[in-house]
């Protein structure tokens, strides 16, 4: 085990009905709030006005920004940051899913600063993300997730695309940790049967990736990860097919945020190659984050891993996918297969062909993915550094 520093600064409270104390809660970060959304979900299931009544019982004043759209972008955050500014919003309420409390994070540094977005992000030829992030200040932030996926409610990580040129990155900083996150499983259970089995693919990603490629001696971490793993796996068919059900929705939401925190990814000195790989395909093509990732990973899995750990991959299969096999090869093989038929189960079988990607495209995303996500390394950490032909490889694999 790598050495670690640890903060988790959000205050989470957590349980079915918790809904109701986000007046009384908001009253502790601000005088006005911006609200922030996406433009239907949370208003055609009757979320928002109860929200906008908790708010108004507790007296907390409070503009709408309805805007934030899957894979956020920067112009949007941009008219966001604008919009709180213009009517001195001192805290952000971001109530909804990953891409509504990533853009609500870069609102609330860029609201507070003055500046576009797009200045905080790497990539940016001006070179202006060195000195500005880590973000240090931003304005008071509460998380209200709807999906179980991302995390971001527990987390200090912001994704956005800038649409002009399609690159998607991330930025990050002690202070876009939210102040306080209320985690109300029923929130979720609207979520449709094809966002759910994308989440889980999300949730999933992000415990596997580090844990693959983790340094030695992670005892406690692989202890926490197997477990999540295994209770994603055995709970997410049944939120698909049950949607309200209560125990199935509390377990991923739950999972979601401790999947990606420090008490499962710290000290494990690996980052998380497999998103870096895909987030030039959601940054031009638009598809869903979690179904690109589920799309990718099992080429890189076979490509990869198998090559590399076939022994870290043989104890994810025997530890959280019921896989027998003692040689390690074959149980490293067999845990491919088991995922494989997990994603099956859950509705997700599609190629990048089915979103309109091509050969042709696969050199320019590849050389994206490496600038973007090697930070300036020229290739991307994994069990070994990957080059822009081992992503191209990876892509060609998932046409």
């Amino acid at each position: 085990m790598l050495p670690f520093e640890l903060s988790f600064p959000t205050r989470i409270l957590f349980g079915t009905g918790e809904i109701a104390k986000v007046g009384q809660e908001a009253k502790s970060l601000g005088q006005k709030a911006l609200l922030v959304t996406g433009g239907s979900s949370a208003k055609r299931t009757g979320l928002l006005d109860r929200v906008q009544a908790f708010l108004n019982e507790q007296h907390v004043s409070h503009v709408l920004f309805d805007k934030i759209e899957p894979n956020p972008r920067t112009s949007t955050v941009d008219q966001g940051a604008s919009l709180a500014r213009e009517h001195g919003c001192d805290f952000i309420i971001a109530l909804g899913g990953g891409s509504v409390m990533d853009a609500s994070k870069a609102i609330a540094a860029a609201a507070l600063s003055g500046r576009p977005i797009y200045d905080y992000m790497r990539g940016n030829p001006s070179g202006t993300a060195k000195d500005l992030v880590p973000v240090q200040e931003a304005l008071p932030l509460m998380a209200i997730p709807t999906v179980a996926a991302t995390g971001s409610e527990a987390n200090n990580i912001s994704v956005l695309t800038h649409w002009d040129t399609h690159e998607k990155s991330s930025i990050n900083g002690p202070a876009l940790y939210p102040r306080v996150a209320i985690l109300d499983p029923a929130l979720t259970y609207t979520v449709p049967a094809h966002v759910t089995a994308e989440a889980c693919a999300d949730i999933f990603s992000h415990m596997f990736e580090s844990y693959l490629i983790s340094a030695p001696g992670t005892h406690v971490q692989d202890g926490i990860t197997e477990s999540l793993i295994r209770l994603v796996v055995e709970h997410s068919l049944t939120a698909i097919r049950q949607p309200d059900h209560e125990e199935a929705r509390a377990t991923l939401l739950w999972a979601s945020t401790l999947g990606i925190s420090p008490f499962a990814i710290g000290g494990r000195g690996a980052g998380m190659p497999l998103h870096q790989i895909e987030h030039p395909l959601s940054g031009h093509y638009d598809m869903a984050h979690g179904r690109g990732l589920a799309i990718l990973s099992l080429p890189y899995f076979e490509q990869i891993i198998l090559q590399d750990r076939p022994e870290r991959l043989a104890r994810m299969g025997r530890e959280c996918f019921g896989v027998s096999e003692t040689d390690e090869l074959a149980a490293a093989r067999a845990a491919i297969k088991a995922v494989q038929r997990w994603y099956e189960a859950m509705g997700i079988t599609q190629r990048l062909s089915d979103f309109g990607v091509d050969k042709h495209a696969l050199e320019e995303l590849a050389r994206e993915s490496i600038v973007i996500g090697g930070r300036g390394a020229g290739y991307l950490p994994s069990s070994r550094p990957l080059s822009e032909q081992d992503v191209i490889s990876i892509y060609e694999a998932c046409l």
